[in-house]
């Protein structure tokens, strides 16, 4: 397993990163264990959740099933990084007060506790703001941060689905403060939506954070979706299903299979190893609903692209182009 540094920090992560957000709502307790021990087993420390997942009925769940498989013990949370998110509401149906979501000091207080006693840890130790909550000033946030720092449960704060000028803005009362900030991005990014190379990561780059591409796939797109749709496969849903119905997405799609297939890649292992070619970059999150899936995306690490294949598949999914040249005409 490769490893490199989350951002500006000491902490050793591994180059994937084992999203568990299919864990509870469409992989079961026993099998989402499998899979942590195949990763863990394989070399992957760095696994990543957050308070809400599990479902609209079942906030926490996936939290509590990472929870279970800590309490195994054979030295699983010692050799796991492992990162969760704040932001989102968890008051059941009818439950809700003005303060049971966002990023108040009063919420970030309740939801990382909920969070430990749900991982049964004592320490998380990457701390996310799942989405920016425009209500809150970053010197309330920080505040908060700083007590859960010094108290030792929490290690790390990062962000996620940030703009770039509000990671600037957060780290810059950050340090005004005297605190570390931000140390990593977690933000959509993959070959199909590069918009994030015009502001995200040219700001991340600057602060120092580590960067964690979400659906890498882009919702299954770039993972052989027309070769597996003729296939008879499982259909897309939402979002995919609906890029899918674009005549120019799907000839965009149609190229880069029939590009992989000249090379002989596997479409999501390719995907996969080219946001590992992107300067900046900590790993991908991959969310396996099967123990087969992680093994394929654990395939991408093997996965080398050529200087003249990476210019083929930039003239297929063209990014924006260098910041902030870019930005003109």
């Amino acid at each position: 397993m490769e490893y490199t540094q989350l951002g500006r920090t000491g902490l050793k992560v591994s180059r994937l990163v084992l999203g568990t957000m299919n864990f509870g709502p469409r992989t079961d307790e026993a099998t989402s264990h499998a899979i942590m021990d195949a990763a863990l087993d394989a070399g992957l420390n760095f696994f990543d959740t957050a308070n809400v997942y599990g479902g609209a009925e079942n906030k926490g769940w996936t939290e509590e099933i990472v929870g279970s498989w800590f309490a195994k013990g054979g030295g699983r949370r010692d050799r796991t990084v492992i990162a969760t998110k704040v932001y989102g509401n968890m008051a059941g149906a009818g439950e809700a007060w003005p303060n049971h979501d966002k990023l108040s000091a009063v919420n970030i207080r309740r939801a990382v506790e909920g969070s430990l006693r749900r991982l049964g840890t004592d320490h998380i130790d990457l701390y996310q703001f799942h989405h920016v909550d425009r209500a809150t000033p970053f010197e309330e946030i920080w505040q908060a941060v700083d007590v859960l720092v010094q108290q030792g449960k929490i290690l790390y704060a990062g962000s996620s689905n940030f703009p770039g000028y509000k990671i600037a803005q957060a780290n810059e009362i950050a340090a005004r403060r005297g605190s570390l900030g931000l140390v990593s991005e977690q933000c959509l990014y993959n070959l199909f939506e590069r918009r994030a190379e015009m502001e995200v990561l040219p700001a991340a780059r600057e602060y120092g954070l580590g960067v964690i591409p979400w659906s890498p796939l882009h919702g299954g797109l770039l993972g052989g979706v027309l070769k597996k749709e003729a296939g008879g496969g499982r259909r897309t849903e939402g979002r995919a299903a609906a890029t899918l119905a674009d005549p120019a997405a799907r000839a965009q799609l149609q190229a880069y299979e029939d590009l992989l297939d000249k090379h002989g890649l596997a479409p999501g292992e390719t995907a996969l190893a080219w946001l590992l070619t992107r300067p900046g970059v900590t790993g991908p999150i991959v969310g396996p609903r099967t123990p087969e899936q992680l093994a394929g995306a654990l395939r991408a690490l093997e996965v080398e692209l050529g200087e003249e294949l990476l210019a083929a598949l930039d003239e297929i999914f063209p990014g924006p182009g260098p910041s902030p040249e870019a930005f003109a005409w």
